[in-house]
């Protein structure tokens, strides 16, 4: 039997959660979770380029939680999370924790910031950022369903520790491959147009 990737059961506008539940496809829950597979993603099209290995294993294992992150929001909580031999497995603080000792790694070998910069850089670095505006809005999606619905609060919590961890990955690309952050030019105040 050949399976097929079209099944037609989304024809309706409608989508299955974990445990069955059918919901349309521009459901909050869809909306977080279709924005946390969007960033992973981003984060994989990263990965099509050479990239030094250390970089390139974190990005690995983010893509993993990533995925993990998009099975919890696509599963409520009053769902029972055990079905046909599968297991959806929460995002907990341990994985926060993971993104925050890799900031502070990034951390030590960058100068501290004193301004907002500007995006951009290397390929690479401008590459992650535009993964972090992603993960906001991911961020924001997953927040939207955290106001309407009961979810894991440690979705949120990771999402917005990503967002910081692709911020520094992203000056530190630069500062390895030679190039400083461009500070952000406020217009000043005196200049009227």
């Amino acid at each position: 039997m050949t399976l097929h990737i079209y099944t037609r059961t989304g024809d309706s506008g409608k989508t299955g959660l974990f445990g069955g539940l059918r919901v349309y496809k521009d459901d909050l829950r869809v909306e977080a979770y279709g924005s946390v597979d969007e960033l992973n993603s981003v984060i994989g099209g990263i990965l099509s380029h050479s990239i030094e290995e250390n970089l390139r294993s974190h990005l690995l294992a983010i893509q993993h939680d990533l995925f993990q992150l998009g099975s919890d929001l696509a599963t409520p909580l009053e769902t029972e999370t055990r079905k046909r031999n599968k297991q959806v497995i929460r995002i907990a603080d341990e994985h926060v924790q993971k993104l925050e000792a890799l900031i502070d790694l990034c951390d030590q070998e960058l100068p501290p910031l004193t301004c907002f910069i500007l995006p951009g850089g290397a390929h690479i670095a401008s590459a992650l950022h535009i993964a972090r505006v992603v993960c906001r809005r991911a961020e924001r999606r997953t927040v939207s369903l955290m106001n309407a619905a009961s979810i894991n609060t440690e979705a949120v919590r990771y999402l917005n520790r990503l967002s910081d961890l692709l911020f520094v990955m992203a000056r530190l690309v630069n500062k390895r491959s030679g190039i400083e952050d461009t500070p952000w030019n406020p217009p000043d105040q005196e200049q009227k147009p």
